[in-house]
């Protein structure tokens, strides 16, 4: 903002230089012979066109002073203005470069927290696995057990079945072997007697 309000004093300078440099090409001007060829000393002349155009200057330079200051001061406030808007538009743009900075700082860490997040889902999706296989492998156990229990009753009976009616088969075997009509005629009189007894 100093170079701005510097450049302003190196403006008026330059005017002030220019004006210097007008007068110096009209006194010039004045005293030459108007490109006639023959040069003529100072004539009183040539001073009060000097004088005149002196006068005519400085009516201009405070005529013309104000709108110019006016403008020139316009014009640095102008400046000023866009100096200070670029300066907030610097100090945001700032900002967000430390931001993305501090993104970029923290991506690897994001990145690692992402990773970690993904691996302790994939833990418990597997231990979850594995818990309702073991119970299902539980189920399918017990499930056999009960099945494996019910055919081994079921086996049992049979067998008891078979060794009742070979028991019986065998029983009337022997029966009809060792018992002779005797045996045969007194184990009928002992049932009628019990039964009419």
């Amino acid at each position: 903002m100093r170079n701005f309000l510097d450049a302003g004093k190196g403006f008026k300078v330059i005017l002030f230089t220019l004006f210097l440099y007008f007068i110096f090409i009209a006194v010039s001007f004045a005293s030459s012979d108007g490109g006639r060829g023959e040069a003529i000393g100072w004539v009183a002349t040539d001073t009060y066109r000097v004088m005149n155009f002196a006068v005519l200057a400085i009516a201009l330079f405070y005529i013309v002073k104000k709108p110019v200051s006016t403008a020139l001061s316009a014009r640095i406030n102008g400046i000023k203005e866009q100096l200070t808007d670029l300066e907030a538009k610097k100090e945001k743009a700032l900002q967000q470069v430390a931001n993305y900075e501090k993104k970029f700082a923290n991506l690897d860490k994001e990145a690692e927290n992402i990773i970690d997040g993904y691996v302790k889902q994939g833990e418990e999706a597997k231990a979850r696995i594995l818990k309702q296989a073991d119970e299902a492998a539980k189920k399918m156990e017990e499930a056999a057990k009960k099945n494996i229990n019910y055919q081994f009753a079921q086996a049992k009976k049979e067998l008891q079945k078979e060794i009742v009616s070979e028991s019986l088969l065998k029983a009337k075997e022997l029966i009809k072997n060792k018992i002779n009509p005797d045996d045969h005629n007194r184990l009928i009189d002992e049932y009628l007697n019990k039964v009419v007894a």
